[in-house]
């Protein structure tokens, strides 16, 4: 098996959301792993829980320092890639900040890993990359890739870089197109914005766009415990892999459930259009068909993984 090769792992971005919960799951598997991050957005509290663990090492770097990415590499086995700005929206009034954290930080990595000899990249891309696909849905064969955010053009532009690095250096890829990810440790997203707002208006939610817009979500152990078992399955050079649910769930019945959860019955005020925000993919859904071909499944359906992360997060909160 491709993981049990591999006994040190760096995972660039392993104090955020979903890199934290690699981190855990990557120790409880018995790899030694090493945290680089620059804490923009990850948050020391997420892996405070390993500073003892023998097998765990933090370093605060940053991805945009070629040589601080060149010494994290040495002795690694293999890359988990997550270090990027997660904020799809502030693509609007930022047009360099996900050229530099999200395209620059990849190639600074991948070139540190060729200089290191790492030979095997874990990537987490997103479903922002097929723009506002005409299939849902969406396989990932679909095409032609049309982003409709710097987010998802910069997503796409990490992915070639990958499998061009693959190519040209005998690497091995494993490229992941998550739906919304969800759960324990959020820090951003629908959710945590409802729950927000409510926090400091618990008479009105304001709801962007007109609420229709529909997504898929899928809770975050289950997206990192996919992750797993496609690296271990995958045999081909470069692999990419949609992870997802099976279903949608509209932004007004998030909001329905955020505020049932909360106890409270506010009116609901949208800001109006079909977009959330410019850039914004009002609906979305992938075909995960590969995925189940090679034996996984999601356990639950979108709603059913919003109450549960609802329900996680109200808890960290308080």
């Amino acid at each position: 098996m491709i993981l049990e090769s591999a006994k040190k792992v760096l995972v660039t971005g392993g104090a955020g959301f979903i890199g934290s919960h690699v981190v855990d799951r990557l120790l409880a598997d018995g790899h030694d792993v090493v945290v680089y991050d620059n804490m923009t957005s990850g948050k020391m509290e997420f892996i405070a829980h390993h500073l003892n663990n023998p097998h765990f090492k933090f370093i605060k770097g940053d991805m945009l320092q070629p040589d601080q990415v060149i010494e994290a590499c040495d002795d690694v086995e293999m890359v988990f890639h997550l270090a990027a700005n997660p904020d799809v929206r502030i693509g609007v009034s930022n047009t360099r900040m996900h050229f530099d954290q999200n395209i620059l930080a990849t190639y600074n990595l991948l070139d540190a890993m060729n200089k290191q000899g790492v030979q095997k990249i874990a990537f987490t891309s997103s479903s922002t990359i097929y723009g506002e696909a005409n299939e849902i849905p969406t396989p990932e064969y679909y095409g032609p890739l049309m982003p409709i955010s710097m987010y998802g053009a910069s997503k796409l532009a990490c992915e070639a870089m990958i499998t061009a690095y693959c190519h040209t250096f005998d690497m091995k890829s494993w490229i992941f197109r998550f739906a919304n990810i969800i759960g324990d440790r959020g820090t951003h997203g629908i959710i945590v914005d409802f729950i927000n707002k409510l926090k400091k208006d618990n008479l009105h939610l304001e709801i962007l766009g007109d609420g229709r817009q529909s997504k898929s979500y899928l809770h975050v152990r289950e997206c990192v415990d996919a992750m797993m078992f496609v690296i271990n399955k995958g045999t081909d050079q470069s692999n990419i892999f949609n992870i997802g649910s099976e279903d949608t769930i509209s932004a007004t019945r998030i909001g329905e459930i955020v505020a049932a959860e909360m106890s409270l019955e506010p009116k609901f005020v949208y800001t109006g259009g079909s977009q959330g925000w410019k850039g914004d993919v009002p609906k979305m859904m992938l075909s995960i068909e590969k995925l189940k071909e090679l034996g996984w499944n999601p356990e639950m359906g979108s709603e059913a993984y919003v109450k549960q992360t609802v329900n996680s997060l109200l808890l960290e909160i308080e």
